[in-house]
């Protein structure tokens, strides 16, 4: 049952930001957020546990997102697993409208919540539907494969890139942040030649994609998002190769997409800003 501040059209959206968003000007990206979450009804939970500064990362957040006119943002500290079974933290999460999951290390997110009763109790919340957003290391954890490290100033090579798994919001999709800021091209055309049936999708900086289930995503904000389709690879030398050596990728299918534009995941096709397709 939804949460009974919630409308049918929030309803398990995910909105996943490539990092450094407008903190200062229209706040396009987090005022999106906010209006996912409710607005002025919204009950939105700050996750800080990726950030090296939890507190600092939590009341910056807390700040914004009251500025922007939601209706209570609650702030949890996560300092060891200890902290992540907390009953009070996983009630926080079953009344949140919205979770917000700040940069900082994405293992660091993974290893402190993975298992935990406040992870569950996220899951649960998100599948009632309650929005679940991250930005940077936050949202290269929104999959259930993530990208924890990788050199970006690399040709390909199968030493480029290292997995582990993700928070699993986001399935079958490969998430990379501060992408064309950071040269990232390389580290995810590795990741996707390991396993083509993955989508590559990589996210620049002030840049979010909005996603709710049977429906394509939608890009937000200044700059662009990259698709990777390994799906049509005709061939590629990753089994072959030696670690260090440069990777063979042909036919890999790579589209770039600005703000309004979208993308079916399911469908792997393009979604034009009137709906159509190219």
């Amino acid at each position: 049952m939804l949460n009974p501040t919630m409308s049918p059209r929030t309803k398990r959206k995910l909105l996943i930001i490539g990092g450094a968003e407008d903190h200062s000007d229209d706040c396009v990206i987090l005022r999106r957020f906010v209006e996912l979450a409710g607005d002025g009804d919204a009950r939105i939970l700050v996750v800080a546990a990726a950030a090296q500064r939890q507190a600092d990362a939590g009341d910056r957040y807390r700040r914004l997102f009251r500025d922007l006119g939601a209706g209570r943002v609650s702030v949890v500290a996560i300092p060891c697993r200890g902290a992540a079974e907390d009953p009070s933290a996983a009630r926080e999460a079953g009344a949140a409208t919205g979770v917000f999951f700040t940069g900082g290390d994405q293992l660091r997110l993974t290893t402190l919540l993975g298992g935990t009763r406040l992870f569950a109790a996220l899951q649960a919340a998100h599948q009632s539907g309650m929005v679940v957003a991250g930005t940077s290391a936050g949202a290269a954890a929104m999959s259930d494969t993530m990208i924890v490290e990788g050199d970006s100033d690399d040709a390909p090579k199968k030493c480029t890139v290292k997995m582990a798994p993700g928070m699993g919001f986001l399935a079958k999709v490969v998430v990379d942040q501060h992408f064309a800021q950071r040269g990232r091209i390389g580290r995810l055309l590795s990741a996707i030649a390991q396993n083509p049936s993955v989508l590559g999708l990589g996210l620049d900086e002030d840049t979010a994609v909005e996603i709710e289930p049977d429906q394509p995503l939608w890009v937000v904000g200044s700059r662009t998002a990259t698709v990777v389709d390994g799906q049509t690879i005709a061939h590629t030398n990753t089994s072959q190769s030696k670690p260090e050596e440069a990777l063979a990728i042909t036919g890999v299918t790579l589209h770039v997409l600005p703000s309004g534009y979208g993308y079916h995941l399911d469908k792997r096709e393009v979604a034009l800003p009137d709906g159509r397709m190219p």
